[in-house]
């Protein structure tokens, strides 16, 4: 009999993939209803200052186009990988960015909790993606 445990093990990992996209991408239109509609709460969580709307309103587009990516990559992680990839690095990054700006500019360390959570979602989807390739 065949020993299917590394099938299984697999499998875990890529729910778990799929899920942590879907949490990704409901994070990111939550973001993105919240700068269109209600920016000064945004900005004073953050203790950042407001930008001007347009800046905000393209910002929500692009983060409700990140969201449908992800949302087509946790359907089908193995078709999608290349999405996978990109939403890793972009997240990990993202921390880096937010993280220096938080970091060298004291008046922007309301950036702390937003790079908290890019490296958490970078980090959860390489964790899931690399074991459930093999």
């Amino acid at each position: 009999m065949a020993d299917l445990r590394p099938f299984a093990r697999r499998f875990r990992f890529l729910k778990l993939l799929r899920a942590s996209l879907v949490l990704g991408a409901l994070y990111d239109v939550a973001f993105a209803a919240l700068m269109v509609a209600v920016p000064g709460l945004l900005a004073k969580a953050f203790g950042l200052p407001l930008p001007p709307r347009f800046y905000l309103w393209l910002i929500a587009v692009l983060l409700v186009m990140l969201a449908a990516l992800y949302l087509e990559a946790a359907r089908d992680p193995r078709r999608y990988s290349a999405i996978i990839r990109v939403a890793i690095g972009g997240r990990l990054l993202g921390a880096l960015a937010l993280g220096s700006a938080a970091f060298l500019g004291p008046s922007l360390s309301g950036l702390w909790p937003a790079a908290a959570a890019d490296a958490a979602f970078g980090l959860a989807h390489a964790l899931f993606w690399l074991p459930s390739r093999g």
